[in-house]
This record gives C-alpha cells, structure tokens and sequence, in this order.
C-alpha cells in the first residue's frame, strides 16, 4: 500500500513528516505520469505543483478555508488530495474533469479555466466572509501558469490592495510559462516590486519544491490577518525527465502518451490547425502587410511556423484577448492587416472590443478561432459552441465556417482581402476529413448534393457539419438539396432566393440553436419554414465530440428523424 492509496482528505496529510512528504510527493508525480499517459490531460501543471499543493492542504482547512486555481488545470493533485483518485476516466465523458468542479467535491468552487479570474473570485468570496464575521475563515487563490498576463488579474490586485481588512492570501505560482515563457513588462520587472508599489505584503520568493519552506511562509500569511501575497518559483513538468528536457512546452497538455518516453501513442493527424500554420505562412510571403497576433498561445494555434518565417510580424499579447482585438483594430488603423488567432471559447472575453473597436470602425482584422463548436474533453468551459450566436450580432461581420482543409485555405485568403470590416474563419479541433467537392455552385454558393423529388428540403451544412448534413440526405425519402454556403453570416441573398424553391429549410450547426445561424437564415427567409438544428443554451460535459453531439440530437439519425415528421 502507497502513501498515497492512505490519503482520502486533507486531514490525512498532517501527521506525515517530511520524509513521508517527500514520499508522498514521489508517488504522486509517478501517479500522474502513469494515469495522464493513458488517458490525455495537462501534465506539466500538475508536476510542477506538487508541494505546493500538499503545504497548502497541510495549512489550510480547506473546504472552510476557500481554495480558489487560476488556470483550473493545474488542480489534479488538489483533486488526488481530496478524495479523488479514480483517474481511469480523467476528461472523459462520466469521468472527472480536467478543471476544479463544483459537481465533484465540496471542495472546489471555480472551475476557472478561463485564466485570470481567481483574485477577483478569491477578493469577493473575502469581502462576503468580512461581513459575515467569519473572520477564522482564509481565501486563498493560486494563481500562476501564465495568469498574471490577463489584465483582470491586475484589476482585482488594484483593489485588493485597498486597504479593506479579509482575509486573503495570493499564492503566485511562478514557473515563467503559459503555453511559453510569460510574456510582459510587468513580469520583468517582477512580482516583488509590483506587490510592494501596491502597498501588499509579500513574502518570498520561496521555493516552491520545499513544503517545509513553503508551510513556513502560508503561516506567516494566514497569521496575518489580511491581504498578503506568497510567492513561489516553481519547475513545470517537474520530476519527469522528458518534460524538464522539453523546451517547447509539448508537456503542458499531452494527449495518450508512452510514460517512459513521452512520445505520442497515436501520432497526430494532420489537422485544421496544420492547414492554418502552413497557409498563414504562404499568404505572409506575399503580403508583408499581415501580421499576427497570439493571446499567449503561438504553438496551439499554429502560429509557430509564421513567428519563424516572420519574428518582427508576431505580437503575443500574453493571456490577454480583449487587448489583442483592440490593438489588432490599431493596427488595421495604421495600414496592416492582423490576423487575430484564437481558440473559440476565448473569444467570449473580448466581445465588447469585436463590436466596438473593431467592428464599429470597420477594422480590417481577420480573427481565426480554433477548436469551434464541440471540443470534447475540455467540457463546458471550452466547448466554443457560443461563437455564432454572439458573432451573428456584429454589424458588418463577415464569418467563414470551412467545411475542409481545401475551403479552409480559400477562405483564409478572401478574409485578409477585407480591408473595411472584421472577418472570421471557424474550425473545429482535431484532425482534417477529406476534401468535399462541391457538384455545382449557384451564385457563390456550394452544392453538395442534389436529389429531385416531393417535398423538397434544403439543408444548410455549416461547416464541420457538412458530413452529418450529407448522411441526413441520403436517409431522407425526399427531393432534397445540400448547401454549404463556406460564409454563413450574414445570410446571403443567394440563400434566400433558393430557399424559396424548396418546401422546408434545415440549418444544421455545432453551435447554439438559439441565435446562431439557423435562426439567422429563419430571419432572412421569410416564406419557408425554417428549422434550425444546433447545441442547446446549456453548458456541456466533457466527453469526446461524437458523444457531446449525439447527446445533444445531433446526429444524422436524429436529424432525419425530425425531418420525416
């Protein structure tokens, strides 16, 4: 029996010495290599936090002392340390989360995988336990990997440094790493001396490998009654050779990987981001008014490849995506053309700066959003299934959902020729299906398929769903008309006028019924019935895609069986 297999809540921890901790911390980091290989998930995180987890279960009472991570991923030892061991199924549908979840443990309380909310969780949760006269209770917030480069993190450090008495303890993580080193002035120039201008006590750096040191220093700030900020240097991918010889960060998330090497189980297929990375290069060959911008994540949107054909025509704006789109409408100001590369779930924080900066005075910026729709093991959080409906309500927007790698790159290079307004390309995660030829184009629009016959229905496949829509024709007993339209919003007259020549139009989309393209098109023609088949307004368990989909009714089955009625 393992220390570990000893250890089913916080309390279990307090009586171990410190070679039984150093034991302890053995076992979890091989734990960690052994069940993350198996299954995918954020790796390096998690081995760089091992002691500092343990010091903080060893010091505070959690959960009436309030724990809070920022970035969530890195919380797979607090999980292992509060009674949750069973990895087997780690982000797979039925299994634990890759994130810190309420519906878990009583022990988490955000799920927070969205970077730089934890302080002002962490301060409001303070301020609520002050007013109570719950002045025996910590809140503690771990924020690191990255973090600090999100300016929400620097608002409520503004105003934790008010003076107010809580109890609050900052916990910085410092590895110097997001997905890359951290990026920033203000991280040059170092926590200490930021923390100390604000009038905040600071304690450290401590090392962040050393839970005697590190318990030392989280009683100092617990004992002090109010707002103090423990800084820690940490490793990550600790502990695991070939994550501490990695230099480009490949550890941070792995997918199945052989523990002994780290080498993929399954190599990658070549995918939407691939095709991205390699057509972004071609196009800044030819035009050297296309720059890029990245919100700390070059490699994972497969911006590398043009940062070096073009280091001098890359901005990393560090966690930071409300920034990136308004200095991407300045620089469209200034005669460039920025291409803003995204994952889709995070373009949710810099909504306000698509309408109003960039949308509002007709920016030339194309905005690229990687791993739209369902995403699979990252659950509701990154899911970027909530891209069309908020994007539908951008005057002027232009916005591409590629059905393949082959429209994909068309469209890239007809979206940086819009010089007087935003545009948007859309792909899924994962890897490329085959090309889908078109067998007629009407008016700009892409036939897919054609079947004559009663009752015809028109269906509109919008993007990655061009296979299910495809499946839905050839089980229907009916004329029948598969359309991508390659631009679905706005809605194009095009559309419209073959709308009318069918008896019924179905929409079918990876994003939000509610708002999102069907209801679009719903809106636009006016003398057909419109049925729009898309996500629910709710937010999704992980699981893989196929599974997220067809709990949601959308497969072919399904959506054939509601067009038979």
């Amino acid at each position: 029996m393992t220390l570990l297999d000893g250890i089913h809540g916080p309390g279990d921890l307090r009586g171990l010495s410190a070679p039984e901790l150093d034991r302890l911390a053995a076992e979890i980091r091989e734990f960690l290599v052994e069940r993350v290989s198996r299954t995918g998930g954020h790796l390096g995180p998690n081995l760089g936090v091992v002691e500092l987890t343990l010091a903080l279960h060893r010091v505070f009472d959690s959960p009436r002392d309030t724990l809070v991570f920022d970035t969530g991923h890195q919380a797979y030892v607090h999980k292992l340390l509060t009674g949750r061991q069973d990895f087997d199924r780690l982000r797979h549908r039925g299994g634990l989360s890759g994130y810190p979840s309420r519906a878990e443990s009583g022990h988490d309380v955000v799920e927070n995988s969205h970077a730089s909310t934890s302080l002002s969780w962490a301060d409001g949760i303070a301020h609520a336990r002050a007013l109570a006269g719950e002045g025996d209770r910590t809140v503690v917030a771990v924020i690191g990997d990255g973090a600090l480069t999100g300016g929400m993190a620097w608002e409520a450090l503004n105003n934790i440094a008010d003076g107010s008495p809580r109890r609050l303890v900052v916990v910085v993580n410092d590895n110097g790493r997001s997905y890359a080193p951290t990026v920033g002035g203000m991280m040059r120039r170092g926590v200490e001396g930021i923390v100390k201008e604000l009038g905040l006590s600071y304690i450290g750096p401590v090392d962040g490998h050393d839970v005697t040191g590190l318990e030392i220093a989280l009683r100092g700030a617990r004992a002090a009654g109010g707002p103090v900020v423990v800084h820690a240097l940490t490793e990550k991918g600790r502990g695991y050779a070939p994550a501490e010889q990695d230099a480009t960060d490949r550890f941070h998330a792995v997918g199945r990987i052989h523990p002994e090497t780290g080498l993929p189980v399954v190599p990658s297929r070549f995918g939407w981001t691939g095709v991205f990375a390699e057509e972004i290069v071609a196009l800044g060959r030819r035009r050297p008014d296309l720059v890029a911008i990245t919100a700390a994540m070059r490699e994972p949107v497969g911006l590398a490849p043009f940062a070096a054909a073009f280091p001098d025509r890359i901005l990393d704006v560090g966690i930071a995506e409300q920034h990136a789109l308004t200095t991407a409408a300045g620089m469209a100001y200034a005669g460039l053309h920025p291409v803003v590369a995204l994952y889709a779930t995070f373009l949710n924080r810099a909504f306000d700066q698509v309408l109003l900066d960039a949308a509002l005075h007709r920016a030339g910026v194309t905005i690229v959003l990687d791993r739209a729709g369902i995403t699979g093991d990252d659950g509701p959080s990154h899911h970027g299934m909530w891209d069309l409906a908020l994007l539908s309500l951008v005057p002027g927007l232009r916005l591409a959902a590629p059905r393949d790698g082959r429209t994909l790159r068309r469209a890239l290079r007809e979206a940086v020729d819009v010089a007087d307004a935003p545009t948007v390309l859309r792909y899924p995660k994962g890897a490329l299906p085959a090309d889908v030829p078109a067998v007629a184009v009407r008016d700009g629009l892409d036939v897919l398929a054609h079947r004559d016959g009663p009752d015809p229905v028109l269906i509109v496949a919008v993007g990655a769903m061009v296979p299910t829509a495809l499946a839905v024709a050839d089980a229907l007993d009916r004329g029948v008309t598969v359309v991508d339209p390659r631009w679905v919003l706005p809605v194009s007259p095009a559309l419209v006028s073959l709308a009318a020549e069918h008896a019924e139009v179905a929409v079918i989309e990876d994003g939000l019924r509610q708002g999102g393209v069907g209801s679009a098109v719903a809106l636009a023609v006016r003398d057909v019935p419109v049925r729009a088949f898309g996500l629910p307004a709710e937010f999704l368990a992980h699981g893989s895609r196929d599974e997220v989909l067809a709990a949601a009714g959308l497969t072919a089955e399904r959506v054939a069986a509601e067009l038979r009625r």
